[in-house]
């Protein structure tokens, strides 16, 4: 039966990259994608030491482009290369782990809502909505003041206030599978809650939620660069926003050092843009209505 199953997941993967890989678009997605996590898993080998020290930087602050330093280096001599190598580690790991919390919390509450209905569904659905309205700037504004300026802080206040569209997405399919007569032939076969949540109703959600997750991480690391640009990041954090508010502050516009402000921003549009390729892709695949569109 293992076997069987581990053969049905195999063919359904293939078709899935079969599908995939027709959209030129979400392939270019991934590739840079891969490119971007490469880079931030490997960048402690591909910078020096002493990168991101700014007591013995490895330059002269505000160097425009040399032979040494590519694309200059930042107020207090740092390469503005190695900034962006270490600023890549920090968004996607606050993005990543955002997004987490967003769909873990996404997905349960909207399945219980789905499932259950009644007032209890309604109770939910009032909450979501609650934090659907709230501004994610005003929480982090909050939390920084109470739990300190870090990257913990960002990742909460990106993680509970993005979590409602999933939870709405999800409910909303959740009802849809809740109607069909397989789940009545499993609850009359003495399936409880909890086996027709989880062996039948988050295996048919799996696919919507797949697809939220590439678009909800390109979202949080907007929003986690809008944060560290305001000031509520880790000070002592290089992360693409950091950087681009510490450019704020030195008048890089102004002075027309353009590479202190304009390579973070290009990879911030860049990762953004991959996300929201692949996450296209992705719910192309999994929903035929899409496919016949185009």
């Amino acid at each position: 039966m293992n076997g069987l199953a581990w053969a049905r997941r195999r063919r359904t993967a293939t078709r899935f990259w079969s599908q995939f890989r027709q959209n030129k678009a979400g392939v270019f997605g991934l590739v840079v994608l891969a490119l971007f996590v490469l880079t931030a898993l490997l960048a402690p080998l591909l910078t020096a030491d002493n990168a991101l020290s700014v007591t013995r930087p490895p330059g002269s602050p505000l160097d425009g482009p040399s032979a040494d330093f590519p694309l200059g280096t930042d107020r207090s001599g740092r390469s503005m290369i190695d900034l962006l190598i270490w600023g890549s580690r920090v968004s996607l790991t606050v993005g990543f782990w955002a997004t987490f919390i967003s769909i873990a919390f996404g997905t349960l509450f909207g399945i219980l809502a789905g499932h259950f209905g009644g007032w209890g569904s309604s109770l939910l659905m009032r909450v979501t909505d609650w934090f659907l309205v709230m501004p994610s700037l005003v929480l982090g504004v909050t939390l920084a003041a109470v739990l300190g300026r870090s990257l913990t802080t960002i990742i909460v206040a990106i993680g509970v206030t993005s979590w409602p569209t999933t939870a709405r997405l999800v409910r909303a399919q959740t009802l849809a599978v809740e109607a069909r007569p397989y789940i009545e032939r499993a609850k009359a076969l003495g399936g409880g809650h909890l086996h027709v949540m989880s062996n039948h109703v988050l295996p048919n959600v799996m696919p919507i939620v797949l697809a939220q997750t590439t678009l909800t991480v390109g979202s949080a690391i907007l929003l986690e660069s809008t944060f560290a640009f305001l000031g509520l990041g880790d000070p002592t954090t290089a992360s693409w926003g950091a950087t681009i508010q510490a450019a704020r502050d030195v008048g890089a516009v102004s002075s027309r050092m353009w590479w202190y402000i304009l390579p973070p921003g290009f990879a911030i549009v860049l990762v953004v843009l991959a996300f929201t390729l692949v996450g296209r892709a992705i719910e192309g695949v999994l929903n035929p209505k899409l496919r016949e569109r185009r």
